[in-house]
Parts: structure tokens; C-alpha cells; sequence
């Protein structure tokens, strides 16, 4: 059932930014293959954030990769966390959220993270289990446990403190409760991000503290977005989702920089190691990034939106972005790249008379003169989402690029 112990250990460690302690890791993975029984992985989300997009998905990849070794994945919804608020690491405290909305977007979480986990190995808790049974009497033995010179040690409370930003006191309780999930949970490992250092830590902590094992702690690092530079963000639309049709998605990732290519690899993949140092020497030795980069394309669509979707997707992307049958110095116009369709963007059209009006344009796309990346248009392609260098052909001579 269980791989040999260190051979899950490399494939564990691919990826990852550093694993807190790598020798204890080592042995809970000893015990787990001798005894035969899995390692309980937790994962806490946030009930306000609903929408995943693969930087999100960076921690899931790790998680999924250690199911296919044989380990049980716990996902705990901060529920009762998502209504009392919580610190976000910016300038004030996330606002509280009410049952209803919490409800809605667990439900959301349901149908994306099953799109990277295995749902027989994954097990959905909510923290309002435990934590809404607490008594006043079990809040105050928690908050022993540490000092407001221990909080003060978080990055994000220490600049806030610094500047006179308002730190709420339900704030300070946020690591304790994650610790505290920990405890509840039996975890042996716990993922985040390297933002999350502090609580996850916190969790080994008073694991310690209470007598029990200490959790393994592993970050992962943050995904830079396709603009290369800015974590990957739905805010910046440097993001890839989850739920991107096959078309946008594949595109997307053939816009990532070639410098991100391996770490894509790494983070958005579940390649092996080995794989993914063959891809290193393949780059090294002067191979063309962007072959690779397809292959980058067809495993994380395929991963996301299955084999059938990625071949219609890759054939799209070949037949409509590498034939050089569009002139190169055409006019542009600015859209929302991801977010607007053609049928949104016909009163721009309007506005930079590449058409006189609706009628005009559905009258063309009805007698087949208008092509979008040298393909027929048609009346049921009006829904085709706009992606960067995209181009619109109205007649023999109009072009249009769509750009950022």
C-alpha cells in the first residue's frame, strides 16, 4: 500500500519552500509504512475566499501527492473563525461573515477541490464542531497558552502594532484556534503557505505543550502569476482558475514567462522530480521553451478539464494562435482579458467604427465575414470568452487585436 518511506520523502519534498522538521517528517512516515496506516494531513481554508485559482491550488497539488502515497487529507472549514473575523496580513482584520454566507461558500469549496483531491481520501470538518462547545473557562486555559509577546512576533501584527493600526483582541486568538484545530484534529502534518508560518507553527506548538506529537509543518511557496512578478491574484487577473474553461485555460498557460516554467512544473503538476529535472536539462541545453510549455499546457488542463477537453483545447490553441495567417501591425483595442466575451465587446467595435452597428455585426457573423483567430465565427460563438491577442477579422481587411 504504502511506498518506501523515503521515497515518499523526496516526492513529499518536491516543490516545497521547507519542511519543519524534515527528520521528524522521516520518521512519522517510518511508523505510517511499518504500521500500515495513513498520516492525517489538515488543511485549514478560508470560508471568505472561495473562488481557486492555482496559486490556491499549489497547497491541493501537495496534498493530492500525498494521498496518491497512500495519506488521509483533512480539509477544515474555518467556519466558526469566519464568523467571529480574522487577521488577512494587511492593514485591518477580515470582517465576519454570516452563517448563511459561510454555508454558500463552503458549498463552493465542495466543487472545486475535489477537481485536485481524491474525495475517498479527503474528509470535510468544520471548526464550529469543537470550537462553539468551548466554555469561557475553555477559552481562558487556551489563551494561556501564549503571550501578547509571542503574537507581537507575527509579521503582520508587528507593523500594524508599529503604525498604530488596530489590532482587535479576537485577532490575537486566530493561531490559538488554528493550534487548537490541531490539537482536535490528531494532525500530523499541517500545509500553508509561508504566510501562514506563524499559526501553523503555533499548532506544533501547543501540540507540544498538551504532550502529544508534534504536527510536521510544511510551506509551499507562493505562485507567481502570469504577469510573472505579483503572486498570483484574482484582484491583479495575473490568475489561472480552476473552473477556466479548457480554451482559456490552456491559453493562459501558455502565456506563463518561460521563467516560471519549471516552477509551474513543480507547483501546479504532479510530475515527479525526475521529470521535472529532465525538463531543467531540456531548457538548459537550449531546447525551445515554448514546446515545453505545451506540454506545461496539456497536463495542467488536463488535470482540471480531462484528456478529451485538453486535446479540443490544444487543437484550438494551434489551429488559432501558430498559423501566421494575421498581420502583425493591426489595430488594438483594451478589454477585460478572461472576463468580457465578444458579444460584450460589440459596442467597442461601435465606438472604433470597425462596424456601424449591432445589426451590422450579427448580419456579417450570420454570412460568415467576421473570423476570430482565423476561424469561422458563428452566432454560438458570441459566448467565446476574450483572451489576450486574441484577433477579430470583420470582411477581407479589418483586423482587431484584443489586448490587456
Amino acid at each position: 500500500m504504502f511506498k518506501e518511506p523515503k521515497e515518499q520523502l523526496e516526492m513529499i519534498k518536491k516543490g516545497t519552500h521547507s519542511i519543519i522538521d524534515e527528520g521528524e517528517l522521516l520518521k512519522k512516515l517510518n511508523r505510517s509504512h511499518n504500521e500500515q496506516q495513513p498520516l492525517i494531513i489538515k488543511l485549514g481554508l478560508d470560508p471568505s475566499a472561495p473562488d481557486i485559482h492555482l496559486g490556491h491550488a499549489v497547497v491541493l497539488r501537495k496534498i493530492k501527492q500525498m494521498q496518491d502515497l497512500g495519506h488521509h487529507a483533512i480539509i477544515l472549514i474555518g467556519d466558526f473563525t469566519g464568523r467571529i473575523g480574522d487577521p488577512t496580513g494587511k492593514a485591518k482584520g477580515r470582517s465576519a461573515l454570516s452563517d448563511e454566507k459561510v454555508k454558500e461558500n463552503a458549498k463552493t469549496y465542495y466543487e472545486q477541490i475535489f477537481k485536485v483531491l481524491d474525495q475517498e481520501k479527503t474528509t470535510v470538518r468544520f471548526n464550529s464542531e469543537w470550537l462553539s462547545k468551548m466554555t469561557f473557562e475553555d477559552v481562558m486555559k487556551l489563551a494561556a497558552t501564549s503571550s501578547v509577546t509571542r503574537m507581537l512576533e507575527r509579521d503582520d501584527f508587528q507593523k500594524r502594532y508599529k503604525n498604530n493600526i488596530s489590532i482587535g483582541i479576537q485577532e490575537f486568538f486566530y493561531p490559538l484556534i488554528q493550534a487548537h484545530d490541531s490539537v482536535e484534529l490528531k494532525a500530523d502534518i499541517e500545509l500553508g503557505g509561508t504566510d501562514q508560518t506563524f499559526n501553523v507553527l503555533m499548532g506544533r506548538t501547543l501540540q507540544n505543550q498538551l504532550g502529544l506529537e508534534k504536527q510536521i509543518a510544511i510551506f509551499m511557496p507562493l505562485l507567481e502569476g502570469l504577469d510573472g512578478v505579483e503572486k498570483m491574484s484574482k484582484s491583479l487577473k495575473n490568475y489561472i482558475g480552476v473552473n477556466e474553461e479548457a480554451e482559456v485555460m490552456f491559453k493562459k498557460v501558455m502565456e506563463v514567462p518561460d521563467k516560471l516554467i519549471v516552477k509551474y512544473f513543480e507547483l501546479a503538476t504532479d510530475e515527479h522530480p525526475k521529470e521535472i529535472e529532465k525538463i531543467q536539462n531540456r531548457i538548459a541545453l537550449g531546447e525551445n521553451p515554448r514546446d515545453i510549455k505545451l506540454e506545461l499546457a496539456e497536463i495542467i488542463t488536463a488535470l482540471y478539464c480531462g484528456e478529451k477537453k485538453m486535446d479540443e483545447a490544444k487543437q484550438y490553441f494551434q489551429t488559432a494562435f501558430q498559423k501566421k495567417l494575421i498581420p502583425s501591425n493591426i489595430p488594438t483595442i483594451l478589454v477585460e482579458i478572461g472576463q468580457e466575451k465578444i458579444a460584450d465587446i460589440i459596442p467597442l467595435l461601435i465606438k472604433n467604427q470597425f462596424v456601424k452597428s449591432k445589426s451590422e455585426f450579427l448580419r456579417l457573423v450570420k454570412q460568415e465575414g467576421v473570423s476570430f483567430n482565423s476561424s469561422k465565427l458563428t452566432e454560438d460563438d458570441l459566448d467565446r470568452v476574450i483572451m489576450n491577442n486574441d484577433v477579430l477579422q470583420i470582411g477581407k481587411k479589418r483586423f482587431i487585436r484584443f489586448e490587456k
